[in-house]
């Protein structure tokens, strides 16, 4: 159990950092958006670490003051990912040039927000 918190309040410093990097550079978070899928390297080893909090998020959920979002972010989380697993690469880099394109900086900025809101959520829900 001490793991899994640990992995999900990782998770929640990555969120904001994520936050952060949106706010004050928006156009390098486009350029990471923009690699998803890109190599295979890239595209398993974001989706294994995306698996990753995943469920460590729903093992902890019943010990949470939050259980059903932890349950249905982490179960949200486990099913995206097995799709993006079974999506082919390409498909899945396409994607990402997609949304990289229509996320323009000031977008990237004014949603940092809700980043640094899930990311203090995760942590303080989570004890």
């Amino acid at each position: 159990m001490v793991v899994a918190k640990g992995i999900v309040v990782l998770f929640g410093i990555v969120f904001l950092f994520a936050g952060g990097v949106m706010l004050i550079r928006p156009t390098l978070f486009r350029s990471w958006i923009a690699k998803a899928g890109s190599t295979p390297l890239i595209n398993y080893g974001e989706i294994t670490i995306r698996l990753i909090p995943a469920i460590a998020m729903v093992y902890v959920a019943p010990e949470t003051k939050l259980p059903l979002f932890f349950q249905l972010f982490g179960g949200i989380m486990i099913v995206t990912s097995l799709v993006l697993y079974v999506t082919p690469r390409k498909a899945h880099h396409q994607l990402s040039l997609g949304f990289a394109e229509k996320l323009k900086p000031v977008y990237l900025q004014c949603i940092a927000p809700l980043a640094f809101v899930i990311g203090m959520g995760l942590i303080y829900f989570l004890f």
